[in-house]
């Protein structure tokens, strides 16, 4: 579960006061606004990224652990962005495989992104250049990158925004089976508000506070 309490922030004015909300595992939770409102410095105080010149104070608790003070790679938090930003120097499969442990076998490396393609309906996908990925499929490959690396949250930042209505409906609810399917909560920064089919209610509107 991700829970905010009592969340403000801002740069040389405060953006947003008296943020609460929380998502529960298997769900998507809609952050919407225009821009310029605070959505993505949310997220990324959320992610702990390094952003110049933002303050802020409150609680960020993530399965019940207080993380505002972790590093972000102690967090355990997936990002996904509006580009699918994939390696363009590695194939398909090696991009997946960058999402995994260290740590994990090679045979079991090479299962997990068989596994991935077939998830993303993309089998025999990983030996592809990544420049001859569709819009749709990029994204999808994008978001089981990031869910490789078995986040606890995981965190979009306009990542439906480049596709066209058609496929952004679809790749809307193949998110959704993934969300549910992991077990894990999942926020959505979205200026466009039909994306709330994809996500439970009520929204969170921005500017906030």
């Amino acid at each position: 579960m991700l829970e905010v309490y009592a969340l403000e922030f801002g740069f040389d004015k405060l953006l947003v006061t008296g943020l609460s909300f929380t998502v529960t595992k298997g769900q998507i939770k809609l952050i919407h606004g225009p821009s310029g409102c605070g959505k993505s410095t949310l997220l990324t105080l959320i992610s702990g990224t390094h952003l110049a010149g933002v303050t802020w104070k409150g609680e960020i608790r993530l399965d019940g652990v207080d993380i505002g003070g972790l590093r972000a790679h102690q967090r355990a938090v997936g990002l996904m962005y509006q580009d699918a930003l994939l390696f363009p120097h590695l194939t398909v499969g090696d991009n997946l495989a960058f999402g995994l442990a260290a740590e994990i076998r090679v045979k079991d490396r090479h299962l997990a992104v068989q596994n991935a393609l077939a998830s993303a309906s993309l089998d025999g996908f990983g030996d592809r250049d990544p420049a001859s990925l569709s819009g749709g499929q990029a994204a999808r490959i994008a978001l089981m990158r990031a869910l490789l690396a078995k986040p606890k949250a995981l965190l979009m930042d306009e990542a439906f925004s480049n596709l066209d209505p058609g496929l952004r409906r679809q790749f809307g609810q193949f998110v959704v089976a993934q969300i549910k399917l992991m077990q894990i909560p999942a926020l959505l920064v979205s200026h466009d508000a039909s994306d709330q089919e994809f996500a439970v209610d009520p929204i969170i509107e921005f500017p906030f506070g």
